[in-house]
């Protein structure tokens, strides 16, 4: 590696995380503005606290990755244009190709880093950012919230289950309900105040518990304070439908989609496309990168402002892009893969047109 290449990559890969750092303070200084009443009113500890914002951190920065690598490289290729660096490079005799090498060394890195991310960190992270939200944070206005708290799922054929509420970190649900249906007839309903999951035996504890079975002319009710059972779903089928498939693992991931594929899940685009979304992000790397380097090779009248502005609209119309493509393919015929791919496809051609002005 050539003196040059080490001086860009340790540019960018230094520019890139201090423009990471500098924004999530402040990223946590507005949630910390929004919430601190309901934190006040709630009396959430001070540990559950500082471990949320821990998960804010690699939450927020995995979900503006796009902007700040934008931001990041538009601001220290346009330092370089403008001290005349980047035209004693080419001056040189090296080409603009060369020139980009460094460029795509230090997206690789950054990729893989995304890439790391997204399969073994970023699935905590959501896990804990999301179980301190429905724990503590239901009060207050969060209507939004709860509207999703409801899971309404088909475990199998003719069985459904509903939840009015679930708590993650206390293996809990509530409001629980099972119907078991025959012929396109309720065959028995299970209720239950309380559910929880028992880790030891993959057991479940019904608190409260009722069961109605349905007959020709009479009903059977069953009831009991408290009973222990085995039922055939899983602790995920608990959990609401708007953030299960962000709080699991690459390969526990593969195996929800499988399964909730031969359940003829309703909700199997959610779960798709935030499994296309952890590779999809990484490659983006690549292409703002190609994107940035291209507007701000050229010294411009306006300076560093002009290609900042250009950076930033090129940055949220990316993000724009991915956020509602994303929306298209969970709510609309759009497949899931064509949905989250197609932003880098549209940037990806972009990039390539202002590579090829750039090297003119």
């Amino acid at each position: 590696m050539k003196i040059i290449d080490k001086y860009i990559l340790k540019r960018y890969l230094a520019t890139f995380f201090v423009m990471l750092f500098m924004f999530i303070p402040i990223g946590i200084v507005i949630d910390v503005s929004e919430k601190v009443g309901e934190m006040i009113e709630n009396k959430i500890p001070l540990l559950d606290i500082a471990i949320y914002y821990v998960y804010f951190t690699i939450y927020f920065a995995n979900l503006l990755f796009p902007i700040f690598l934008f931001l990041s490289v538009i601001w220290f290729t346009s330092k370089l244009a403008n001290n005349t660096e980047i035209i004693a490079i080419l001056s040189s005799g090296i080409s603009f190709s060369r020139f980009m090498r460094p460029f795509i060394m230090g997206a690789s890195i950054i990729s893989i880093f995304a890439l790391l991310m997204g399969i073994f960190i970023v699935p905590r992270a959501s896990e804990g950012f999301n179980n301190f939200r429905y724990t503590y944070l239901k009060k207050g206005g969060l209507e939004a919230m709860r509207d999703h708290s409801d899971v309404f799922r088909q475990i199998s054929k003719d069985e459904f289950i509903y939840v009015g509420n679930f708590n993650q970190n206390a293996k809990m649900a509530f409001n629980f309900s099972l119907e078991k249906f025959k012929n396109q007839k309720l065959d028995f309903k299970i209720t239950a105040n309380t559910i929880k999951w028992n880790p030891k035996d993959s057991s479940y504890t019904l608190f409260d518990y009722t069961k109605r079975k349905v007959g020709v002319l009479n009903d059977h009710i069953e009831s009991a304070e408290k009973k222990d059972t085995v039922f055939s779903f899983d602790l995920e089928d608990l959990t609401p439908v708007v953030y299960v498939a962000e709080t699991l693992p690459i390969v526990d991931l593969y195996r929800f989609i499988d399964k909730e594929k031969s359940r003829g899940s309703s909700n199997i685009n959610i779960y798709l496309v935030v499994l296309y979304k952890k590779y999809s992000i990484p490659v983006s790397a690549f292409i703002l990168t190609i994107i940035a380097v291209a507007v701000s090779s050229m010294k411009r009248r306006g300076g560093m402002g002009l290609n900042l502005a250009i950076g930033i609209g090129l940055a949220f119309s990316f993000v724009f892009f991915d956020k509602i493509f994303g929306v298209l393919a969970e709510k609309s015929s759009i497949p899931p893969f064509v949905a989250v791919w197609l932003p880098n496809f549209i940037f990806g051609i972009l990039a390539i047109y202002l590579l090829r002005n750039a090297k003119r």
